[in-house]
């Protein structure tokens, strides 16, 4: 008898991983779900849940340790640690790139990704952070070997899902729609239905392999059309005004005071509505005969669903406001996160980074902190004055370093706690071809009380990274490194 093929699926809790479960059961797939917390094996349509912090390469590797293909459904928009440094587009990015070198090492055979639509003939430069986050993800996912089939997707019209949520709210808590000049920009949403079942399609394919492709709905519409459409379809009628003066910053505060979401959420999603999002070709859905949902049917659809989640959770657990459960989707664990994006000089690699930053450090601290670095390239962090004491102390991990990406866990000191079983750690990682290292703090938790920590020595470590981001773009320009 044939062994089904494992498919570990990373976001299997969110809206799409979720109706995506009942179609990979179907197909005969053996399902393992990957998420940040604790799920029961069984649970919302997977065979076996794996809890895995996708910052972590160990995690990645761990989680799809004897997974076949994988599908890939995150995005890091929303806070991931108690207090965060960094952007939202350097988070995505170091889960996508550990994502692709743990499928590598484990030998998963393919990667599916749903992406976003990229505007027609426009420079990478012109996209939104959200959209130049998305393809970036794509090619960090395929950098280490494995295939990547990417769907790229404009709104996805389902329950549960962000997007439709903030235009259901909108619409449902408006008597008047104010509509900007971005709300008639071309796009073409799809039904959480159809991009379940063309990603179920695409798993095991060989002639989908490394291949890109654009999906969508049958109905290409602007925004203020897909407003009248919901409209109708909450039974409600919205008149709509149309407002030349809105901004999109305007329009960012107007929608996070209107629907609760949060501002996180918002800024970027707001930000990719300036230009069309129409797919190019649907030669896949061609291929398989899924032309799709119509708008009206794919609101209808979401609606309802919407409104049997809302009964059941009243019936279960209480009434619980809609604008709180999507505030409530990704809680901030209690440690600090900071990720750096850092120009690479020609040549040069992560392991060259480590040996210029551990020159570099003592001449930037000098008559203020000492760092000592021995022959394994351990760091000791201690003032120069006074008595010596251990404020940091970073330990090379020579199992888990290579020269393409270092890391030095956090050992103690007076500056910082370990726990037992806690991983707070120090990275740097080469991503995009080489051309930008990453610096990453992850699972860091303060010594000092947490509101004196943010004040001073998270503020200092930010200055300490961009001095060094400054140092290594020097070098790039063709000044000498030290030593």
């Amino acid at each position: 008898m044939e062994r089904r093929e494992t498919i570990a699926v990373a976001g299997a809790s969110g809206f799409v991983g979720t109706a995506l479960a009942p179609l990979l059961a179907r197909a005969g797939f053996t399902t393992v779900g990957l998420s940040r917390g604790k799920r029961d094996d069984g649970s919302d349509g997977y065979d076996t849940w794996r809890s895995a912090d996708l910052f972590s390469l160990l995690d990645a590797q761990l989680a799809l340790r004897g997974a076949d293909r994988a599908v890939y459904l995150v995005h890091s928009m929303m806070p991931s640690a108690r207090l965060t440094q960094g952007s939202f587009e350097d988070f995505d990015l170091v889960c996508a790139d550990n994502f692709g070198r743990a499928a590598k090492k484990e030998g998963v055979k393919q990667i599916v990704y749903l992406g976003g639509l990229l505007p027609e003939d426009l420079d990478d430069d012109k996209l939104s952070r959200h959209l130049a986050s998305r393809r970036e993800v794509e090619t960090a996912l395929a950098a280490h070997g494995v295939p990547v089939t990417t769907l790229r997707a404009s709104l996805v019209i389902g329950a549960g899902g962000s997007s439709f949520s903030i235009l259901e709210r909108l619409v449902r808590r408006l008597p008047l729609m104010l509509c900007p000049a971005w709300t008639r920009t071309l796009t073409q949403p799809i039904a959480l239905a159809d991009v379940v079942e063309l990603l179920t399609a695409c798993l095991g394919r060989d002639d989908v392999l490394g291949e890109t492709f654009d999906v969508g709905g049958p109905d290409v519409v602007t925004y203020e059309e897909m407003m009248r459409a919901t409209a109708l379809a909450l039974g409600v009628r919205r008149p709509m005004l149309r407002v030349p003066l809105l901004t999109i910053g305007l329009s960012r505060l107007w929608v996070t005071l209107i629907t609760g979401a949060p501002k996180e959420l918002v800024a970027p999603l707001i930000h990719s509505l300036v230009v069309p999002m129409v797919a190019r070709d649907r030669r896949l859905q061609e291929k398989l005969g899924r032309p799709g949902l119509s708008l009206a049917e794919a609101l209808s659809d979401a609606i309802a669903a919407e409104r049997a989640l809302a009964a059941r959770a009243a019936k279960e657990h209480g009434k619980v406001p809609r604008a709180s459960r999507l505030r409530g989707r990704q809680r901030a664990e209690p440690r600090a996160r900071s990720v750096q994006r850092m120009v690479l000089p020609p040549g040069k690699n992560a392991l060259w980074t480590s040996d210029e930053y551990a020159r570099w450090l003592p001449f930037f601290f000098r008559h203020v902190v000492l760092v000592d670095v021995d022959a394994d390239k351990n760091c000791v962090f201690h003032l120069s004055f006074g008595k010596k004491r251990r404020l940091l102390e970073l330990r090379f991990s020579t199992e888990r370093s290579t020269g393409d990406r270092v890391l030095f866990y956090v050992g103690g000191g007076e500056l910082a706690k370990v726990r037992q079983g806690a991983r707070p750690r120090f990275e740097i990682r080469e991503v995009n071809g080489g051309a930008f290292v990453l610096t990453a703090i992850h699972d860091y938790e303060p010594a000092l009380p947490w509101r004196i920590y943010a004040c001073t020595q998270a503020l200092f470590h930010l200055f300490v990274m961009r001095a060094f981001a400054r140092h290594l773009s020097r070098i790039a320009r063709g000044a000498p490194a030290l030593g």
